[in-house]
């Protein structure tokens, strides 16, 4: 027989579980940036909506996703910095048609 015996529920799963939630939180976060993603383009590209008004609709659309899920403030830094960074790409955008 084995040197100790087998005791059901004893073993420390903290890092299995912490595994888990870090899979689950990281497929949470980018299932919705792709969703926002695919959203903003279908709005501004295959519906013809202004980019500005759609990166606006899925702002909000993305806030109120990270309030719905309680995916807390980092997804709402997160989601100020994709927003600010999309109206920076469009302000470059804006000055180099202007100089060409």
């Amino acid at each position: 027989m084995a040197a100790s015996e087998y005791h059901h529920g004893e073993m420390d799963i903290h890092d299995q579980e912490a595994t888990w939630h870090g899979f689950i939180v990281g497929s949470t976060w980018g299932g919705l940036i792709i969703g926002l993603m695919l959203g903003h383009a279908l709005l501004s590209v295959a519906i013809g909506i202004h980019w500005a008004v759609s990166l606006g609709l899925m702002a909000v659309a993305g806030f109120a996703a990270g309030l719905l899920m309680n995916l807390g403030g980092r997804w709402m830094a997160t989601m100020v910095i994709l927003i600010l960074t999309g109206l920076f790409v469009q302000a470059m955008i804006w000055l180099f048609g202007v100089l060409i």
